[in-house]
């Protein structure tokens, strides 16, 4: 399996909900780093896996729609907690409609799957991976 990744950061601002985030509770902010991974079995006619300049893009584009809000206000988070691990599920999921839509060019049609991993620090992150 090939792979490539691309990385960019994002700042927001959100609040959880019940006991188990204690003072999280409060509005308060997180900067992400976000990597995202593309994955394909096979290289494309030109020898790569994806666009590394369009894949960069999208994913800018992407968390341009997240960075500086508050996702509590955000029609598209209503009623979730916007955890990491939400959070790195919205934008694989945004990626992969972008792949599918041709955003990345015609060889992100023949994706595997996409990692997306939000570093909240250098020691602790969260990761989710889907198929296409």
């Amino acid at each position: 399996m090939f792979s490539v990744t691309v990385r960019d950061h994002m700042m927001i601002a959100h609040s959880f909900r019940g006991e188990a985030f204690g003072p999280a509770q409060r509005l308060h902010g997180a900067t992400f780093v976000v990597d995202a991974t593309f994955r394909r079995a096979e290289l494309d006619a030109d020898g790569v896996v994806v666009d590394i300049g369009r894949a960069a893009a999208e994913l800018d584009a992407i968390l341009g729609g997240l960075t500086y809000r508050n996702l509590d206000e955000d029609p598209d988070f209503a009623g979730v907690n916007t955890t990491t691990e939400v959070l790195a599920r919205a934008i694989a999921d945004r990626l992969a409609e972008r792949a599918h839509a041709g955003d990345l060019g015609a060889g992100a049609r023949e994706l595997a799957g996409i990692v997306v991993t939000l570093h909240e620090s250098h020691i602790a992150w969260a990761s989710y991976e889907r198929s296409l």
